[in-house]
């Protein structure tokens, strides 16, 4: 068994009686909508035409919201049908930020993700859609794809048929009949920026911010294509700055223990010496300020640690069900990177108490052990991110197959940043505060490159991922992009730093300690850019 839709754009008269039947049958609470009908008009007068699109959950049969959810909230039915667990559910978002037709939404009222899920209460019992049965021109079809006798398995078969997105290849079961292209292509689509439609405007909600206005790019599509949208629901962003924060604090809680593991690996092996007039300060038999490195060995777990709380705090507060944080390890979704991710931050948190109590032990081998097996966790925090970007397949600006190596970047510079700002206060060493020096400006170098190489420069794969590039770069967060990210996060620690390495200008104190937060700066400008360009782009 195999139930989908067939919606005959043909006979639909835009009456939205499919929506307030939906709204009735399942009590789907005001502002959010599991279906609803879509006005696009197109032409001029006195040749304009008004387009109706029905649009809600395609049922795929590849559902990217399943195999993003870290708790099984959202599973596959055996007949096809997506369906959700709303006591499962913790509120994360991520199914809404995976799919690719901006079909699920969190419930006001109990802050878990919901969408249409064929009123799987009917269809157990014998009955069909509320929306199937209220539609007065039968322009809704359901049944079983299997059945060849079935009238949605004929009329697919029959009929020329379209589904929206394609090439997402999620392999979606809503399949339209006579719709128009600017019903179904959001890029084909432009909006009035005052955000008013034919007897409704969009406003604020309390679940995520709404979406960004691109006004010239707008105008430049009104113009092209002349498809304007008539009626349209609100379209929010899931993720807000809780999860730049979370980006921000895990690169730091990460990066710190990678770049004093390399530190301390360039004395341990006798590749760099360390070495100066100043001995040690010992504080209960530790040296915690010393001309050679050991400070590195218990400053790099307990700072990651430190961050690493504060990533968990900043990922629990955007939980919309904070109380359930605790399912994603009871109950974990192993296709999920959030779900992995999760296990990795707890592996990685473990090892970090264990290298601080095998060092102040005392345990050099145990120690030196440890710190070596910590070393591929810190890198695995980093950078699975990507991965979980890479699930969220309604979100083309993080389609970026050089995201891990971005990631991993950003870690560097948090890491080394923060260790340059407390190296003048535990070590007597200038040698550490040059190799740092040297360490950020290539991070940041690679960095800016990457970006403005690999994602302004270049030309992009879809139209969805030009906007989001166009929303960061030139739209509403270019003054983040370039003041905060470009100029004053990567370009003024780079010069600063380079000429300090070539010691030229800049031989004072106050270089070091400025160029490392301007660059802590600059890289959470960039993360929060990245965040919310990537959600600015409308889905439907």
């Amino acid at each position: 068994m195999n139930y989908s839709w067939a919606i005959d754009q043909r006979k639909c008269i835009g009456c939205h009686a499919c929506t307030t039947a939906c709204k009735s049958e399942n009590e789907v609470p005001l502002s959010v909508d599991r279906t609803f009908v879509k006005y696009v008009e197109k032409g001029t007068f006195p040749n304009a035409q008004r387009h109706f699109g029905v649009l809600r959950c395609n049922h795929c049969a590849k559902p990217p919201c399943v195999d993003i959810c870290p708790v099984t909230a959202m599973f596959k039915r055996e007949d096809g049908i997506v369906e959700f667990n709303s006591d499962a559910c913790i509120g994360c978002k991520a199914c809404i930020a995976a799919c690719p037709y901006d079909a699920i939404y969190i419930d006001p009222e109990a802050g878990t993700a919901a969408k249409c899920n064929f009123c799987t209460h009917r269809l157990d019992v014998g009955l069909e859609p509320a929306c199937v049965v209220v539609c007065p021109e039968e322009a809704l079809i359901f049944g079983d794809l299997d059945d060849p006798d079935s009238k949605i398995s004929q009329l697919v078969g029959r009929e020329k048929t379209q589904v929206r997105k394609p090439e997402k290849n999620t392999e979606p079961k809503c399949f339209y009949i006579g719709a128009d292209e600017a019903v179904l292509n959001p890029d084909l689509q432009s909006h009035d920026p005052s955000g008013m439609y034919m007897w409704s405007n969009q406003k604020e909600h309390d679940h995520g911010p709404v979406l960004d206005n691109n006004l010239s790019l707008a105008s430049a599509l009104d113009r092209v294509t002349g498809s304007k949208v008539a009626y349209d629901v609100p379209h929010r962003a899931p993720w807000g700055s809780d999860v730049s924060c979370y980006l921000w604090t895990k690169s730091i809680a990460s990066g710190v223990f990678m770049v004093a593991w390399f530190l301390f690996g360039l004395h341990h092996y006798g590749l760099v010496n360390f070495k100066s007039h100043f001995d040690a300060f010992y504080f209960l038999g530790v040296p915690l300020v010393s001309s050679s490195p050991h400070w590195l060995l218990w400053f790099g777990p307990l700072t990651g640690l430190v961050f690493l709380g504060l990533t968990g705090v900043f990922l629990i507060k955007d939980l919309d069900r904070p109380e359930r944080f605790f399912t994603i390890l009871t109950r974990p979704q192993w296709k999920s990177w959030l779900a992995i991710g999760a296990y990795i931050i707890l592996f990685y948190s473990i090892a970090l108490v264990l290298d601080l109590i095998l060092f102040f032990s005392d345990m050099p081998v145990l120690l030196e052990l440890m710190l070596n097996l910590s070393l591929p966790l810190a890198i695995m925090t980093a950078i699975y991110t990507a991965y979980l970007f890479a699930q969220a397949k309604g979100r083309d600006l993080w389609q970026n197959p050089l995201l891990p190596v971005s990631l991993f970047l950003q870690a560097v510079i948090a890491g080394s940043s923060v260790l340059m700002l407390a190296a003048p206060f535990f070590s007597g060493s200038p040698v550490v505060l040059t190799l740092l020096a040297f360490i950020l400006t290539v991070a940041i170098f690679s960095k800016l490159s990457m970006v403005l190489l690999g994602e302004v420069m270049v030309e992009h794969s879809s139209k969805a991922q030009s906007r989001a590039v166009n929303i960061m770069v030139y739209g509403t967060y270019k003054q983040l992009f370039w003041g905060g990210f470009v100029f004053a996060g990567s370009i003024t620690p780079v010069v600063m730093l380079s000429l300090s390495l070539s010691h030229s200008l800049f031989q004072f104190e106050l270089v070091y300690p400025v160029a490392a937060l301007l660059s802590l700066i600059g890289l959470f400008a960039y993360e929060h850019c990245f965040v919310m360009a990537g959600q600015s782009v409308r889905l439907s």
